[in-house]
């Protein structure tokens, strides 16, 4: 080259390298937008445009800038440059980019004023590589097309078309059996007890209803809870088909539960009769029950020892007992009703406060209107001389930049100085980084014509297999394949034996467990028919006993806090008719 253009070479090197960041951010965002499609071999080529359109299109001209742009590719520049001088992407997210690198107004003043001055000029160069792509036509240079020949080959017999094979039929299967379709008789039997049961039960919390004891003197809503507790446990635990007795149901009951409900649930309980309906039990329920009646032998036993030693019955303090818990039952009723009575009091005086504190926020919001009428009108008198202040700082802002102009031209000189001696230094460092990549080129081609050397050589690889023969590696447990594959045949044989051995003693266990089962069996069968022999007598002995109960006393507290439930509706209805 010439010195002046190796001199023009230099310097748009140099320049591309100091501002590399601010040309990464055009690039890059073509490469993102528009040119989507474009090699990422051909970035260098675009970030040379770039660098002379910012910082040599004034120095080279519009006519030297228009040759080097024709000299390559129309259709990338037209892309390139029609991205870059767009208006808009200079006055936003151009802008907005080179700001993070420099001053925003002096990238404002030396970089995008500039371009946008330029911009009108380019546009018309850019119409004209248009112009030139859409009269472009292609050439193609036609090439004698090869003809086929066919090739001569023999014609071949034509083959026999076989026979196929019939088809097999398929077996008929046995018929569906007709029980399928029906349903057990297990499940009607069910049915049937369970409607049974529900009648009985509606039955008895009509008669319940009709005949109220001594207990049924409360709050109508109470006898409600107490006769949907019976309803549930009558429909939940009696329509399965197992034999329940007062005994078994009413511990379950909730704390609630007047006596004259639970007495009538126990009288109900002993006279209902279900029939015993075979109910297939697994193994866990048999030994389940089977556990339940042991300890129950155990401690009737245990209670037959400690009356022959001497010990009282314990009937006595049962009664004293039940009479008791009676007792702290009528107490927590009362004690309920007290807190009911309580939170609704408590109701009507929330109710009441809720009244008057509606009335204080409207008047709250009556002096918060005129307030904010009075605060409006101060800020409009306070924006008009925000404004009027905006106006003079305007004004001496203009008068600023009338006096920058001359700033800026000193800044242009000494900033041309600072760029020749950065050009010459960069024109060394490359002389020498250039050389330093030229020498460890040549030591990686010697080291990789040594690797070739050495893989060109010729190396035996052939080697005979002795199965009978040991690795050689001189460990103490080497062995050759043969004793291994003899050794493995041994070790199937004891693995064989030893599951034969584990599934006898399964088969030994299961029939023992079987054996326990079938006792069980027995056990609870033999336990559940002196149960309930055992029940027949105690009801009989139940129905010849009468009870004699007295009214329940109304508690002075309850009194007292309907009184005042009372007053507070008389005012609320009062203050709401004002």
């Amino acid at each position: 080259l010439k010195m002046a253009e190796e001199q023009f070479v230099l310097d748009t090197l140099a320049g591309c390298i100091e501002y590399k960041s601010l040309l990464d951010v055009v690039v890059n965002a073509f490469y993102v937008r528009d040119g989507r499609y474009c090699l990422i071999a051909e970035k260098n080529l675009y970030i040379v445009i770039c660098y002379l359109a910012i910082f040599q299109l004034e120095e080279l001209g519009l006519q030297h800038f228009s040759r080097i742009v024709k000299s390559l590719d129309i259709a990338k520049m037209q892309k390139f440059l029609r991205f870059f001088f767009n208006a808009l992407y200079l006055n936003t997210w151009i802008k907005d980019e080179w700001s993070h690198f420099y001053d925003s107004l002096y990238v404002k003043e030396n970089w995008i004023e500039p371009l946008l001055r330029w911009q009108p000029k380019v546009q018309q160069l850019i119409e004209e590589l248009t112009d030139k792509l859409s009269n472009h036509t292609t050439t193609v240079k036609t090439s004698k097309v090869t003809q086929p020949k066919e090739f001569n080959l023999s014609v071949a017999r034509p083959r026999a078309v076989p026979v196929p094979p019939p088809i097999p039929g398929l077996e008929k299967g046995p018929p569906v059996p007709p029980s399928t379709y029906k349903p057990p008789k297990e499940k009607k039997q069910l049915e049937e007890i369970k409607a049974k049961n529900r009648q009985k039960a509606e039955d008895l919390l009509l008669k319940a209803n009709t005949n109220q004891f001594r207990c049924a003197t409360m709050k109508s809503g109470l006898l409600y809870v107490s006769a949907k507790v019976i309803y549930f446990f009558l429909n939940n635990l009696l329509v399965q088909g197992t034999f329940l007795t007062s005994r078994d149901i009413v511990p379950f009951l909730p704390q609630y539960l007047e006596a004259g409900w639970e007495l009538v649930l126990r009288q109900y309980l002993d006279e209902l009769q279900i029939d015993n309906i075979p109910i297939k039990l697994n193994a866990a329920a048999i030994l389940r029950k089977g556990a339940l009646y042991q300890r129950k032998m155990e401690q009737e036993l245990k209670r037959v020892e400690n009356l022959l030693r001497g010990a009282r019955e314990p009937s006595e303090f049962l009664e004293w007992q039940k009479q008791m818990r009676g007792k702290d039952l009528e107490e927590q009723l009362a004690e309920i009703e007290c807190r009911r009575l309580q939170g609704k009091l408590s109701r009507e005086e929330a109710i009441l406060a809720h009244q008057n504190v509606v009335q204080e926020n409207k008047k709250k919001a009556d002096l918060m209107r005129e307030e904010k009428a009075e605060l409006m009108h101060q800020y409009a008198e306070k924006r008009l001389e925000e404004q009027k202040e905006m106006r003079e700082l305007v004004e001496q802002v203009v008068e600023g930049h009338k006096n920058a102009k001359q700033a800026k031209t000193k800044l242009q000189k000494y900033k041309q100085q600072i760029v020749q001696e950065v050009c010459e230094e960069n024109r060394e460092l490359l002389r020498q980084a250039l050389e330093e990549e030229e020498e460890k080129l040549r030591k990686k081609c010697e080291l990789i014509q040594q690797i070739r050397a050495l893989e060109s050589l010729p190396s035996i690889r052939h080697k005979t297999v002795d199965l009978t023969e040991t690795g050689g590696h001189g460990l103490i447990c080497e062995m050759s394949i043969v004793e291994l594959r003899e050794r493995l045949a041994l070790l199937r044989e004891a693995q064989k034996a030893a599951e034969e051995e584990k599934r006898d003693q399964i088969i030994q266990e299961k029939q023992a467990k079987e054996q326990l089962l079938l006792d069980k069996l027995d056990q609870i069968s033999l336990f559940r028919a002196e149960l309930g022999r055992a029940a027949a007598l105690k009801q009989e002995e139940k129905k010849r006993k009468s009870q004699a109960g007295e009214k329940p006393v109304k508690d002075e507290r309850i009194v007292n806090l309907q009184k005042k439930i009372v007053e507070r509706t008389m005012e609320r209805k009062k203050q709401a008719g004002l």
